[in-house]
């Protein structure tokens, strides 16, 4: 698993994983900390690729 993207609030990390489960596109989320409402997102890195130009779509 690579890091994909950084949530900077609970509605941010909310859409991004929207638009990875749509896709199919398997992840993990891991908090930054305890009190962290967000948190920073991996894929698998062969799924890099697609899940960028997705997020690039969905802005």
């Amino acid at each position: 698993m690579v890091k994909f993207y950084d949530a900077k609030t609970e509605a941010d990390l909310s859409r991004v994983e929207a638009v990875l489960k749509q896709a199919g596109i398997e992840y993990s989320v891991s908090s930054l900390s305890e009190r962290a409402v967000s948190g920073e997102i991996e894929v698998a890195e062969e799924d890099l690729p697609r899940a960028e130009e997705l997020l690039l779509e969905n802005k």
